[in-house]
């Protein structure tokens, strides 16, 4: 199973290099923040679909999605609400696993993340491929609390994590950006952490 260390741009060796502005080390803690009421999802009933601008729109149930080759993150997250943890342990699938069979069309440059909780987050594509962007399943060996998103969320670890949409259900690709929940109420579109896209107008 490939691992994916983090995306790393040039910047000061030692810990205080890897810290975006304005963000503090939260240590071995993991803040819980959720935007709306945590589900309890079975797994025997879950999917995840990608479809809209896609020659081929797809379906895994959680079987067929386990039987994709996996992959394994291992790196740095971090928090629009200031905090970032290091060394973090995800698993999962590479979203590029998914949009291989999918097949985007020409036109697809934006994605809608939507969650089973009728949240959504969009995203440019380019974020979400090159090995970016996950459906994660474990943290640190362990299945995913559904606290963080689980059984199964996004994972797109160099953007705020906000993007990361807990819950994940379906992949939607656009031709042109839509806001989704956060973005609508305020927050940056993109949500770069080392440019501090926190709110619209940064």
């Amino acid at each position: 199973m490939p691992v994916t260390r983090g995306f790393f741009r040039k910047r000061p060796d030692g810990p205080e290099g890897r810290l975006p502005p304005g963000q503090y080390d939260t240590g071995s803690g993991w803040p819980v923040l959720t935007a709306e009421a945590t589900p309890r999802l079975d797994v025997d009933a879950w999917t995840m679909t990608v479809d809209g601008l896609v020659d081929n729109p797809t379906t895994w149930d959680w079987r067929q999605i386990h039987a994709l080759p996996g992959s394994t993150y291992f790196g740095d997250i971090h928090c629009v609400t200031t905090w970032s943890k290091f060394d973090t342990t995800f698993t999962g699938v590479s979203v590029d696993e998914l949009l291989n069979v999918a097949v985007p069309q020409d036109d697809a440059t934006f994605v809608m993340a939507h969650s089973t909780t009728g949240y959504t987050t969009n995203l440019p594509i380019q974020d979400l491929t090159g090995g970016k962007a996950w459906i994660v399943w474990e943290y640190d060996g362990r299945p995913l609390p559904r606290e963080h998103g689980g059984p199964v969320r996004l994972l797109v670890p160099h953007l705020y994590f906000w993007k990361s949409a807990k819950w994940i259900t379906r992949l939607e690709l656009m031709a042109h950006d839509r806001q989704g929940f956060w973005e609508r109420n305020g927050y940056h579109d993109r949500g770069d952490p080392w440019r501090e896209q926190r709110y619209q107008g940064d």
